[in-house]
């Protein structure tokens, strides 16, 4: 039977989803671990209302990123909305204070190192953050992997975009030229 990592309980919207992944024989976290390392691409993040179900993509519809594992126990994630305007100056510290709260609105970045202490929950021990909130911090997330498809989920709603929502994060692994 083939091995994959388990999402936690899931809300409705991914009961299919989570009825076929339960079916599989879940990951060990050594195995999880080592099935991460490597560079990751962004396919797409949606974040869906817990209320009615909306869909919104924060990064717009085609984000770019890139996650990538290390086998030392180190992780970083960029993620960008594709298409920001270069600034009017040639350097960033000349940038107006728009053009640093525009760039800054639609680009995260995090590195830090990662543990797995279970089978398909994914811990990113945050040392460095574009947002200074999640410096010394842990973000949680649920994984899933299948193939080259990786998905994180957020392991609770949050608020984005003025709801609570369930985010996911979908990422497939990167083809070496």
């Amino acid at each position: 039977m083939p091995r994959a990592a388990v999402f936690a309980p899931c809300p409705s919207p991914w009961i299919s989803c989570c009825e076929t992944m339960r079916r599989r024989a879940p990951m060990t976290p050594a195995e999880l671990r080592s099935a991460l390392i490597g560079t990751w691409c962004l396919v797409s993040y949606e974040a869906t209302a817990v209320d009615d179900g909306e869909v919104v993509r924060p990064y717009g519809e085609h984000p770019v990123g890139i996650i990538m594992y290390s086998a030392d126990g180190y992780m970083s994630a960029q993620i960008a909305k594709p298409g920001r305007p270069s600034f009017d100056e040639e350097r960033q510290e000349y940038g107006s204070q728009e053009e640093l709260a525009d760039a800054a609105r639609n680009y995260l970045a995090y590195t830090g190192r990662f543990r797995i202490p279970d089978g398909g929950t994914v811990v990113h021990e945050v040392i460095l953050s574009l947002f200074p909130n999640w410096m010394s911090g842990a973000q949680l997330r649920v994984a899933h992997l299948d193939g080259s498809r990786l998905q994180l989920a957020l392991p609770a709603a949050v608020s984005i975009h003025g709801k609570q929502r369930t985010g996911v994060l979908t990422w497939e692994r990167a083809q070496a030229d």
